[in-house]
């Protein structure tokens, strides 16, 4: 086992065990009392029961698929690839450990979280910055599991496997195809609930939100910590395997940039080493992020911008000693600070369009005085200018990158963006928890005070869930050109002619999916939703005394309605995202292929980036007015904002997201089967 190697795996233990450190001090704290208890065990066996049904369906997809690979990839029944078989199934077993992992990350941060709501809960009635240790210690639980898993995998797997990245590369299939699914169940999940509550609690019969009367209140609970946990701790796993992957695989196939005299398997594994400095920067970063009582928004976000700030000095740091110690090309140091400043950009631009701090938000919020359908038209045209800074911003980051160490800089400048995931998907991961929290102090009956303590930090949860969904997007530009850099590589392809009736065929039904695999989950919202919406609108009409607080509702039942709407949803996106690379290449060619990648990723990325941030811009404009402005809640404003918020869910926790696995999903499904097409 190479040195670097040992590093790698090293960095790796040591994540997962500050990650059950902080597990410890969690659970350590007070779970409450017997009410507060209750609803958190309510919650608790809600996401256990929707996760243990989602894995038994994927865990009979992933099989097949296994079977496929080895089929026709390791065994090569078709004949078509070059090279004899060793007898060994490695790309399906590479497959299985990525699945496996990808799921495992999901499990544990939705495990902790679930622990961490009603402690949560109880912190706030002590203060702000003991709530906010409790929340972001949990979502740095999760954070450093994924990227310990994420790096302790790819290096087995490189290890095992005596760096042979075409084997390699299963393994981040199986974590693009795991967490595709995870992102679109749970996203159809929380928003079916979430629009359900909403709808008919809120907007309907003029109740408060979280408030327990509502029988979707306990459905939208576990679908934050299904969704927004589980679906994003899977997402991030496999953005972070994808951006080593595809680093590891252009190092390997002889990219353009090969350091002058550096050596080829230090260059492989380079990445490795900085997501290991990254790791141990995240850890300390961790210990920096605190806050005072009676905080606003501005100092709120800038505790957490003070541990993710020092978190990317480190790693620069740490980088620079690495390249001179190496004795490789100091432009690679310069590729690693392109891509942390690029992610710090795409989230800061994120943040300016959907934290209500700025006007773009504050405007918004003020459209709501004349109505619905104002906000509306006023969220759309806010997400579509929100994707203009971080397009230049990826464009920028790619000619840079690219000036200083070819495609091989375009890919370990995606490295460099997620080198401190450990800490940024805290800042994100924390923010489902603190939501929670909210609406169990609602449930309890807590002091008012308690609530607007974890309202200001599931305001801030929202606008960093916006940042880290740019920042996620942003860096799956890159890993996704990157990993099409490794295809083209593979298949032999110098250049793509795009006056070529076949690369034009692809590309335009490459630009179709992104618009395709949105259509489609915002549909299953909508029908999950509007069962969801059935049945509340019955237990209020059919259960005497449970508008009036008398009687208790029904939550098992709208639980199960989510779930089955979820589970049913789901298969459909996911299977595409699969097959229509796999069919475009067989039946159109390589080069149709390559063209497919570059119009997902074109239309992908922007139109994921317009989802998110609109998306985000409608939940923090209904928050503003909540807060005492234009109105204050149970005005007709903050009535509009609802239906804007209600519009805006899906597009920011179901479609957005799961629109950046699906660009890095295609990308390395085209490398794993792209050999198959070469002479097609």
């Amino acid at each position: 086992m190479e040195t670097i190697e040992i590093v790698a795996i090293a960095a790796s233990i040591i994540s997962l065990l500050f990650a059950a450190f902080l597990t410890s001090t969690v659970i350590k704290k007070d779970g409450g009392n017997e009410q507060i208890r209750f609803i958190g065990n309510a919650i608790q066996k809600g996401a256990m029961a929707f996760l243990s049904r989602e894995y038994r369906l994927l865990g009979i997809f992933v099989v097949v698929m296994a079977i496929i690979l080895a089929v026709f990839i390791d065994f090569d029944v078709l004949d078509r690839l070059t090279g004899d078989s060793d007898g060994v199934p490695g790309t399906a077993i590479a497959y299985l450990v990525g699945a496996v992992g990808s799921s495992l990350a999901g499990f544990i941060g939705m495990s902790i979280a679930v622990r961490a709501n009603t402690r949560t809960t109880v912190q706030a009635m002590e203060g702000l910055n003991p709530a906010l240790r409790v929340a972001f210690n949990s979502g740095a639980v999760m954070g450093l599991s994924v990227v310990g898993l994420a790096l302790l995998g790819v290096t087995l797997m490189l290890f095992v496997f005596n760096n042979d990245t075409s084997i390699v590369a299963g393994f981040g299939f199986g974590a693009s195809s795991i967490a595709l699914f995870a992102r679109v169940g749970g996203g159809i999940y929380t928003k079916a609930a979430d629009v359900g509550a909403d709808l008919v609690g809120k907007v309907e019969q003029g109740i408060p939100e979280d408030d327990p009367r509502n029988p979707a209140t306990v459905a939208d609970n576990v679908g934050d910590n299904v969704g927004d946990v589980a679906g994003m701790g899977a997402d991030l796993f496999e953005s972070y395997v994808g951006s080593i992957i595809a680093t590891v695989a252009l190092a390997a196939v002889g990219a353009t940039f090969l350091g002058g005299d550096s050596n080829q398997l230090d260059l492989q594994l380079f990445p490795l080493l900085v997501a290991s400095i990254g790791i141990i920067s995240s850890i300390i970063g961790t210990f920096l992020v605190r806050t005072g009582e009676g905080a606003d928004m501005g100092r709120l976000l800038w505790s957490l911008r003070t541990g993710i700030f020092s978190a990317g000095g480190l790693v620069l740091l740490g980088t620079a000693g690495l390249v001179i110690s190496l004795d490789l090309d100091f432009n690679l140091f310069w590729v690693v600070l392109v891509g942390l400043v690029a992610g710090q950009a795409i989230g800061t631009a994120s943040e300016y369009y959907t934290s209500y701090e700025y006007s773009p938000t504050k405007k918004l919020a003020e459209q709501a005085e004349t109505g619905p359908a104002t906000i509306m038209i006023g969220g759309l045209g806010l997400g579509m200018i929100s994707t203009v800074i971080p397009g230049l911003v990826i464009i920028l980051g790619m000619w840079i990158s690219y000036e200083l160490a070819d495609l091989y800089g375009v890919a370990l400048a995606a490295v460099g963006m997620l080198s401190t995931l450990g800490i940024t998907l805290a800042t994100d991961a924390y923010g489902p928890v603190a939501d929670n929290a909210g609406g169990i102090a609602e449930q309890a009956g807590l002091d008012p005070e308690v609530r607007e303590r974890t309202d200001a930090l599931d305001s801030l949860g929202n606008t960093t869930a916006a940042t880290g969904k740019g920042f996620a997007i942003g860096s799956a530009v890159l890993t996704a050109l990157a990993l099409m850099a490794a295809y083209a590589k593979v298949v032999n392809i110098e250049s793509l002619d795009i006056m070529n009736i076949r690369v034009l065929m692809g590309l335009i039904i490459g630009a179709i999916m992104p618009f395709l695999f949105a259509a489609l989950t915002m549909q299953a919202v909508g029908r999950a939703a509007y069962a969801m919406v059935q049945e509340v609108r019955r237990q209020f009409r059919e259960i005497p005394g449970l508008l009036d607080g008398d009687a208790e509702a029904d939550y098992a039942r709208a639980v199960d309605i989510s779930t089955t709407g979820a589970m049913k949803e789901m298969v459909l996106p996911g299977i595409i995202s699969i097959v229509v690379p796999v069919l475009v290449g067989a039946v159109l060619g390589a080069e149709a292929l390559g063209g497919l990648l570059i119009g997902s990723i074109a239309t992908g990325f922007l139109f994921a980036i317009m989802m998110a941030n609109a998306g985000g811009a409608w939940d923090n404009a209904k928050k503003y007015i909540e807060a005492g402005h234009i109105g204050g809640k149970g005005s007709d404003q903050h009535s509009a904002a609802v239906v804007g918020d209600t519009v805006g869910d899906p597009f920011k926790d179901t479609s957005g997201p799961a629109l950046n696995i699906l660009l890095k999903l295609m990308s390395i499904v085209a490398l794993v089967f792209g050999p198959l097409f070469v002479a097609m």
